[in-house]
Order: structure tokens, then C-alpha cells, then sequence
């Protein structure tokens, strides 16, 4: 017994000390930088101390205050719009007798692209002047729109791309839950004469809400941490309609050298995102047994 306790020790260590060098002790040095203020003199990094300062500064932070809304409503929106499509999608897939393969091919290719690639592709496709999508515009007689610069469409703008992108994440895990349910329990309902929606509602929904609830909270977090599209796209404008937390702190780290307001930036960061996830994962756990 001590020895089979001994090899599990040992073969789970590697993991245990790769996750307390890459994570753990990058977190305590965050939290330490967040206390203090850092110049370069000389070629030299000099700690000065200077307590709470840098957290009493972030209510009083406008491009904080805004990246945090911002985030928030884009996770939510882009989130919510993921599920229900990726969560169509494979319940449309699975009653797909022909060319199945096809449609899932087709489904999941954007999530293969590059998000640099994303970024330049719809970038044209949003342009004022020459742009795909103004240009159907005006095939139909409308006006061009400035998807990207207009403040009202800029988020907006941002949010159908992360939808575009990710969806077919959702697709994936919600099609792999789909096909692992019993079939036995379609036929009982099918014998029984009920209806397409109370089958969804009253067993598809039920026996999925542990996937469900799973990929809901790897989107969030996902969504949470979105930069690229927003470098890409708009580079936080126009003003601050589309500036969200991860772009404001690379902005204090990389572009002002604020590393140790940054640093307490991240950490208040990571607690909103923390608490969010979790309150919205027990609600979902504690909704999902009513369904």
C-alpha cells in the first residue's frame, strides 16, 4: 500500500510542480508587483513600496471602469449568442442523414483559422469604402455603414466576430453530448407520442445541462480574456466603446510601463472574473435539476 501510495505521489508530482512554476508562483509575484511602483534606472528594475496606492486608483479609472463594462457585456452577449447557435447547429447535425460529415466540416472551420487571419479578413468585410458588406449595402440601395468606427456599432461589430469564431467551440462540445445520450430513452418518449419540444425540453435539456454547463463556463472564461479581436479590429475605440480589461491592461503594462498598477489591475481583474463565473455556474447547477 505505501508503495502504490508512493508512485501516485510521484507520477502526479511532475504535473504539480510544472503547475506551481507556471501559475502559482507567477500569481504571488503579481500580487507582489501590485504593491509596489517599478522604474528602470540603469538598466535596473527598483521596487518602490507603495501599499494600496494602485488598487485606491482603479475606481477612479475611466478606461478601467469602461474595460470592465465592456467586458462584461461582451461576454455575456457573445456567450449567450455561442450557446444557442452551437447548441442548434448540433441538434440540426444529428438529424442530418446526408452529407453529415460535410455539414460538420463546414461548421467547424472558422475555429481553425488563425486569429490574425480573422482579424484582417473581417476587417476588409467591414470597411467604409470598399468593404463586402456595405457594398451589398449599396447593391440594395442602402447607405455604407461605419461598422467599426461608428461607437454604437463598434462593440456590436466586435461581438458577431467572436460569434463567427467561437461557435463552432459550442458546436463541438454541445454535438458530442447530443450523440453520447441513450437512445433507448428517444424511443420510450417516441412510444409515448410526445412532441419534438417536450423532448427537448423535458430529456435533451436535462441529461445535456452538465455539458452545458461546462462549455458555458470555458466560453466565459475565453470570452473574458478576448484581445486579439479587439487589437485587430478596433484597437479599443473608437473612444472607449470597445475598450475591454485585457486591452486596458496591456495598455498599462506595454505601452506605459505601469507595471505595478497593471499588476493590481490584473489581480482586481481575475476577482470580478472569479466571483462572476462563479455565482453564474451555481446558478446554472441549481437551475439545471428543474428543467
Amino acid at each position: 500500500m505505501k508503495s502504490d501510495t508512493f508512485w501516485r505521489y510521484a507520477t502526479l508530482a511532475p504535473a504539480v510542480i510544472l503547475f506551481v512554476l507556471l501559475t502559482i508562483l507567477p500569481l504571488f509575484n503579481l500580487a507582489a508587483l501590485s504593491f509596489h511602483n517599478v522604474e528602470w534606472i540603469n538598466r535596473e528594475a527598483v521596487w518602490e513600496w507603495v501599499g494600496l496606492r494602485n488598487y485606491a486608483k482603479l475606481p477612479n479609472d475611466t478606461l478601467f471602469n469602461a474595460g470592465i463594462l465592456n467586458t462584461i457585456l461582451f461576454a455575456v452577449v457573445a456567450v449567450a449568442f455561442q450557446m444557442v447557435l452551437g447548441f442548434w447547429l448540433a441538434l440540426m447535425t444529428t438529424r442530418v442523414t446526408r452529407l453529415r460529415v460535410f455539414y460538420r466540416t463546414v461548421f467547424i472551420l472558422p475555429i481553425l483559422v488563425p486569429g490574425i487571419v480573422i482579424g484582417a479578413i473581417w476587417k476588409l468585410m467591414y470597411s467604409y469604402d470598399f468593404g463586402i458588406i456595405n457594398q451589398v449595402i449599396l447593391w440594395f440601395g442602402g447607405n455604407p455603414v461605419d461598422w467599426l468606427g461608428n461607437p454604437d456599432l463598434a462593440l456590436m461589430s466586435v461581438i458577431i466576430v467572436d460569434v463567427w469564431h467561437w461557435t463552432p467551440f459550442c458546436f463541438l462540445l454541445m454535438l458530442a453530448s447530443l450523440e453520447s445520450l441513450p437512445q433507448d430513452i428517444f424511443e420510450a418518449a417516441e412510444i409515448d407520442g410526445a412532441r419534438r419540444w417536450q423532448v427537448l425540453r423535458y430529456i435533451i435539456l436535462p441529461l445535456m445541462m452538465p455539458a452545458i454547463i461546462v462549455t458555458f463556463i470555458f466560453r466565459m472564461i475565453l470570452a473574458f480574456k478576448v484581445f486579439d479581436e479587439i487589437y485587430l479590429l478596433t484597437g479599443g475605440g473608437p473612444g472607449t466603446s470597445t475598450e475591454v480589461i485585457s486591452f486596458t491592461i496591456y495598455r498599462r503594462f506595454f505601452t506605459e510601463d505601469q507595471s505595478g498598477y497593471g499588476s493590481a489591475m490584473s489581480l482586481a481583474t481575475i476577482a470580478v472574473i472569479a466571483t462572476m463565473i462563479i455565482l453564474a455556474s451555481r446558478f446554472a447547477t441549481r437551475k439545471g435539476p428543474e428543467q
